[in-house]
């Protein structure tokens, strides 16, 4: 009787792969395991019934699908880092520049601190409160009558010497009922990186955020 090798064996299958001990064994070492394997059934065929040529060729097919994906996988990952490296590369020239953030904390710079609203209807009456982290109100911005979108506030920070950072809170109603809003903050680029395989961009005035979490670039 023949004894079939199957190509579908732990030695052999991308999933047995996978999950072997070591976790990385190559396209190469795979198929020098495989042609092993199927010179010993070779060998220990039953010569009144040797194995089919079908079958022979079907199990060469699955061993070179098994070398390419991963040949495939390898390439793949080569082009993720090449394509991450030409992304930081380019990033490199928003250093320096402003950036809009979601935020409601701004940064404050140079004695000014600059935000923006995002109203997702009209509004009739739209108002900008400062306080302090510790939530001291240090004055208003009435930016009056708005039409939906966005719209760019500055707040004038130098009456309060030292001050780095403040909050906001927007209130906008339109015919006396409330109009959601989106806050949004202002700072600068002072660096880019990668930050897990991801790009992220270093912010003068808070921490870092990933490079998905800019909403506009001035």
């Amino acid at each position: 009787m023949t004894t079939a090798v199957s190509a579908l064996s732990s030695a052999t299958t991308p999933q047995a792969a996978g999950s072997s001990t070591a976790g990385t064994t190559s396209a190469k070492e795979q198929t020098d395991r495989f042609m092993k394997l199927l010179v010993a059934q070779l060998n220990n065929q039953d010569p009144m019934n040797p194995m089919d040529n079908a079958q022979m060729t079907s199990q060469i097919a699955q061993i070179n699908t098994v070398s390419g994906i991963q040949e495939l996988n390898a390439t793949m990952q080569s082009m993720s880092a090449q394509f991450t490296s030409m992304q930081v590369l380019q990033a490199t020239s928003m250093v320096g520049r402003g950036v809009m953030v979601e935020s409601n904390a701004l940064a404050v710079d140079g004695g000014i601190a600059k935000g923006a609203v995002h109203l997702q209807y009209p509004a009739d009456k739209v108002t900008v409160e400062i306080a302090t982290p510790g939530g001291q109100v240090l004055g208003t911005v009435d930016l009056g009558q708005l039409t939906a979108g966005q719209k760019n506030f500055e707040w004038d920070a130098s009456k309060y010497p030292g001050l780095k950072s403040a909050n906001f809170t927007v209130k906008a109603s339109q015919g006396g009922q409330a109009v959601s809003t989106t806050t949004w903050a202002q700072d600068t680029v002072t660096a880019v990186g990668l930050n897990n395989g991801s790009m992220s961009l270093q912010l003068k005035g808070r921490s870092a955020i990933g490079y998905g979490d800019v909403k506009s670039i001035l």
